[in-house]
């Protein structure tokens, strides 16, 4: 039975290559999975993975596979390096490939939401249509007769005959009472009708007002338009009314900053002296601009463009160095390994990449620098 699965078709070349180094030197050297992991500091499952092809180790995994297995960690660097490459790449074109299928999903739910309404507008009018037309026969039908007032005998029937063989007097209608006008007094009450207080025609003289009441109304008139002016005036020279009110400029909205990605906490000035993991900064959003050796240590600057930030990386380190990062504007971070052999820095401020430079000390003294 053979000790390793086939790696995944769609992996990127580098990628596979990588994998395959890694497998040759685990065989070359005997150690199982276990052993690995023990003599590694990376557990079993994570080592599966990295075999396997389904993850990219870190870069403390790689410098610990070349100690354990006496290979020179400057190559082994070197193809990590290109897999952590093409493993972005691939990262790329997943979430492109992603973001396509998004639109076209959205794409599509909005044409089917236009059809509906489309049909829907259809059959609307279909039906507003189908109200208005009216049918053929319509103008065919008769208008049903309208019954003959109360108290009159149609044409050609017989009247009724009174006593003595004459015809019959059909009654009169009763006159319509007239009504009062606005331009006169109502008429007189008929005859033989008392006059009431409600037909009593009024003196015009009556419902004039008498000199007395329109001279206090004129008075009400001028107070309430002198009351006016006065608050008019008033409101005028209150602070901040009228025109010096209008005259106030408008300050202006203040800019909104723009909204970082889930996950990410600074950018820029505010992620100098932040540990990138923590911050969010590293993984998808961060990526490897230079590197380069400094004695045996391998020290890479990683940069995130969403953060705004760089900060160093070293490995195959000697315990006790110290790798240092620093701006053209000064800003500066420091780590001191201790008794390990990589680590990395925390994040400086630097909004480009080639603005930085990385120099390693031993004992407090400068074994080198990279180039800016």
């Amino acid at each position: 039975m053979p000790r390793w699965k086939p790696l995944p078709e769609e992996l990127d070349p580098e990628i596979r290559d990588f994998a395959e180094q890694m497998r040759r030197l685990v065989d070359r050297s005997g150690l199982s999975l276990s052993s690995l992991a023990d003599r590694t500091g990376y557990s079993k499952t994570s080592w599966e993975r990295y075999l396997g092809g389904r993850l990219l180790p870190p870069q403390g995994a790689i410098s610990a596979l070349a100690e354990v297995t006496d290979t020179d960690v400057r190559h082994l660097a070197t193809l990590w390096e290109l897999a952590e490459r093409a493993w972005s790449r691939a990262e790329m074109r997943h979430d492109m490939t992603m973001e396509a299928i998004r639109i076209a999903q959205a794409r599509e739910a909005l044409e089917a939401a236009e059809a509906k309404a489309a049909d829907s507008k259809a059959a609307g009018s279909k039906a507003a249509a189908a109200g208005r037309k009216r049918p053929k026969n319509a103008a065919a039908r008769p208008t049903p007769a309208e019954p003959p007032p109360p108290g009159t005998v149609p044409f050609g029937a017989a009247r009724p005959e009174a006593p003595g063989g004459f015809p019959a007097r059909e009654p009169r209608p009763a006159a319509p009472r007239p009504a009062a006008t606005a331009s006169g007094p109502p008429p007189a009450p008929w005859a033989g009708q008392p006059a009431t207080a409600a037909t009593r025609p009024v003196p015009r003289e009556a419902s004039r007002p008498s000199g007395g009441r329109r001279a206090a109304m004129l008075l009400v008139g001028g107070l309430c338009a002198l009351g006016v002016v006065a608050g008019g005036f008033f409101f005028l020279g209150l602070p901040g009314g009228g025109d010096e009110a209008a005259a106030e400029p408008t300050p202006p909205p203040s800019p909104t900053a723009p909204a970082l990605p889930e996950g990410v906490k600074c950018t820029g000035a505010d992620c100098s002296g932040e540990d990138p993991e923590l911050m969010g900064c590293g993984g998808q959003y961060a990526a490897t601009t230079s590197d380069a050796m400094i004695g045996t240590a391998y020290v890479e600057v990683r940069y995130s463009e969403v953060c705004e930030a760089a900060w160093a990386r070293i490995g195959a380190a000697r315990p006790g160095d110290t790798v240092t990062i620093t701006t053209d504007g000064g800003d500066e971070a420091a780590e001191d390994l201790g008794d390990s052999t990589e680590g990395y820095t925390m994040m400086v401020a630097a909004g480009d990449p080639e603005s930085v430079q990385i120099c390693v000390e031993r004992a407090g003294a400068v074994q080198g620098c990279t180039l800016r």
